[in-house]
């Protein structure tokens, strides 16, 4: 007698909308089938079965949200029977929910990522009373609180009264506290900031107006910006190449091979083979270290219907221009029709964002924690510029922006891998050995 639970289709994913039911009630069920459609905090993804029987009961209506870890259906074999149902959409309790996340590749940064276990259990050893806990946070708070949860927040710093409980009566678990961000709760402000109070719109007489509630996803980008740019030290560094050697380079590769490639294509080889050569912004910040990595997950910034995902191109560094080519067309494909799999936007190392095609000349995004670098590509203008005999000219000229965590990389890092860019980008045909 399956239950049919809300899986955990996103590193990030705590709940999930339901959108749609692709099977009803009395349907036959084999595994593979599109059981529905749910809605993550990344995008809407069909969810299969597992299970194979009758569709027996349907708990959760179209449009319902339910917690990672909840029942969604009940799904009998031949011969069994249906027993007490269970409640709709219950809270996950802390073992389920940790059961849930299972592996994830990205260090924990202080936006409130769920403990390891390992890291649960350092924390429990401390007992609340080493340096980075600041003694007994929560002494004299009294709020309805599991004495796990009590354990654990005083080990990690957050205040009680700050967090929203999700169990019984609003009592909170350990699930509630490993998801808070050190110092405080959900909406804990910034260490060392003052608490501002959100600026809202309010009613303009005579302006005719739409209310767009917000989905899983725009709810879940508002949160990760929000925290990004208030929980990271941004620090900006921009150069302009010569695109003409890339321009020409393109023209020549597609007539030699027959294929064809894109300036975003060139771009992101350069960003991964550089990202090699300087590995240092090839990182992440871990709270006590800084992790470097071996290889490049490039993360690619596409836009869908309902905002941006960052899908990941695996080892890019080690990837053909005509790879790279196809592995970004086939993933910018499935983003927009919503067949990406879970996996593949999680593990990216640095990511590039590119609104060249837009038109946009310049721009600075945001770093996508943990990761500690992002790169913004703009359009390829035509604008004048002085030659090497001091003459003025028509040039070809790209805009790129590294947005760095000065947590993990300094500016001087940050010019040597612009520079290591700057030379690839240059003299493409680099790119081919």
């Amino acid at each position: 007698m399956p239950e049919i639970t809300m899986p955990k289709l996103s590193d990030t994913m705590t709940e999930g909308t339901l959108l749609r039911w692709h099977k009803k009630k009395g349907d036959k069920i084999e595994v593979g089938d599109i059981l529905a459609e749910v809605e993550t905090d990344k995008a809407t993804m069909e969810m299969e079965s597992f299970e194979e029987g009758t569709l027996a009961d349907i708990f959760v209506p179209e449009g319902g949200k339910v917690l990672v870890g909840a029942a969604l259906a009940l799904v009998l074999k031949d011969g069994e029977k249906a027993g007490d149902k269970p409640k709709a959409s219950p809270a996950p309790t802390a073992p389920a929910a940790a059961a849930a996340e299972g592996p994830t590749f990205r260090p924990a940064i202080s936006s409130g990522r769920p403990l390891t276990p390992r890291a649960r259990a350092a924390a429990l050893r401390s007992g609340g009373g080493g340096a980075a806990s600041g003694g007994n946070i929560n002494a004299g708070i009294r709020v309805k609180s599991s004495p796990l949860a009590r354990k654990i927040a005083d080990a990690r710093g957050v205040r009680l009264d700050a967090v929203k409980g999700t169990g019984p009566g609003g009592r909170i678990i350990a699930f509630d506290v490993e998801n808070a961000p050190v110092g405080g709760g959900a909406n804990a402000p910034v260490m060392g900031a003052s608490p501002v109070a959100a600026i809202l719109p309010t009613p303009i007489a005579g302006m005719p107006e739409t209310r767009v509630p917000l989905s899983g996803m725009r709810r879940v980008i508002a949160e990760r910006l929000l925290a990004s740019k208030t929980q990271i030290p941004h620090f900006y560094l921009s150069i302009e190449i010569d695109a003409a050697p890339m321009m020409a380079f393109r023209k020549e590769y597609i007539e030699a091979s027959g294929g064809k490639i894109t300036f975003n294509d060139i771009a992101l080889s350069a960003v991964a083979r550089a990202a090699m050569q300087k590995p240092k912004v090839n990182a992440a910040f871990a709270g006590d270290a800084i992790i470097e990595y071996g290889s490049v997950n490039l993360s690619v910034a596409i836009a869908v219907e309902d905002g941006l995902v960052t899908p990941v191109i695996r080892d890019a560094q080690k990837l053909s221009l005509k790879e790279i080519s196809a592995a970004v067309k086939d993933l910018a494909t499935r983003a927009r029709d919503k067949k990406l799999k879970p996996d593949e936007y999680a593990g990216g190392t640095i990511t590039v964002s590119n609104l060249g095609s837009y038109g946009i000349e310049q721009f600075c995004a945001i770093v996508n924690p943990p990761q500690a670098a992002i790169l913004a590509v703009g359009a390829i203008v035509k604008k004048p510029v002085v030659n090497s005999r001091d003459e003025i000219e028509i040039g070809h000229r790209m805009s790129i922006t590294l947005s760095g965590d000065h947590r993990v990389v300094d500016g001087a890092v940050a010019a040597e891998y612009m520079s290591a860019l700057r030379k690839l980008l240059e003299s493409p045909a680099l790119l081919l050995l």
